[in-house]
Order: C-alpha cells, then structure tokens, then sequence
C-alpha cells in the first residue's frame, strides 16, 4: 500500500549516477520531490525527468530536491543522466527496497517484467513527513506536476 499524506517518509540509502550514497535524511531542512520512475530511456520517464529538468528553476525557488529513483543499475542511471542533462540525483533501487516500502513497486510489468517502480511523486517536507503522494497504476501517465509544485508552495 502506498504512503499517505501526513504519513512520515522513510528514510533510505541508495547509490546515486555517481556511486555515491545518498538519504533521505541527508536533506533534512529542505523540502525533498522523491519520484519513482519505471526505466531508464523510455518514452515517458524521458519526458517526465526532462520535464523536471526544465523546470528546476522553479523548484529550486520551492527550497525543494529533486530524487529520482528507478530500479534501474546505478551504471544506467549514469548514462541517462548524462544524456538528458539531468541536475539532479538519480538514485538505483536495485534491490526494490525503496520502491516497496513507498508502496511503488509493480509486481508485474510489461513484457513479463517483475520488480519495476511505479510512477510515483511525493513531496516530504522539511521535517520528514509526506505533503502530497501520487501513486499511478497506468505507466504511461505521468504525475501532477501542478499539483506537486502547488504542495511545495503551501510549505513555504
């Protein structure tokens, strides 16, 4: 089941694009956009990631971070950084830890894939707790980023 509003993030370590750790907790004070993503050069993370990108500005003035999170090998996640320009991390979730316990995992994805990580955004605020969660079932739609910049204004 995924995680409501009002509900306490968990806190997370994963490697990022630069095989460097990363928490949750290590953005203790700043707003945090944790999105949950299926793979790598597809079509639609694609869009979506680069649609953050192009809007960083934006969330940069929310005093909000942005974490990708996939499935996908942190070596992927390097190479697709690298290509679409990313300015933010991308976290690999390899071991489907993290997507479970945000409740974004598919058990069952297309092409006989299991394990995947489901379209997800939440918005945790500066002390943890999450402020909007959006969990799609339909891969092919992408979160509210209306509604996920509009949850980070509240906070400020």
């Amino acid at each position: 089941m995924a995680l409501q509003v009002g509900e306490k993030a968990p806190d997370f370590k994963l490697y990022n694009s630069e095989k460097q750790e990363v928490s949750l907790s290590d953005f203790k004070g700043k707003n945090v956009v944790v999105l949950f993503f299926p793979l790598a050069f597809t079509g639609v993370c694609t869009a979506e990631l680069c649609e953050m990108r192009d809007n960083i500005a934006t969330y940069s003035q929310l005093n909000a971070e942005i974490l990708g999170i996939s499935v996908d090998s942190l070596f992927t996640l390097e190479k697709f950084k690298a290509e679409q320009k990313l300015p933010f991390n991308l976290l690999s979730d390899f071991n489907k830890d993290v997507s479970s316990s945000y409740g974004s995992l598919y058990e069952n994805f297309v092409l006989g894939m299991k394990g995947v990580s489901k379209r997800s955004a939440f918005v945790v605020d500066a002390e943890g707790t999450i402020q909007y969660a959006e969990v799609l079932e339909d891969a092919g739609k992408t979160p509210s980023f209306e509604a996920v910049q509009s949850a980070l204004a509240s906070l400020s």
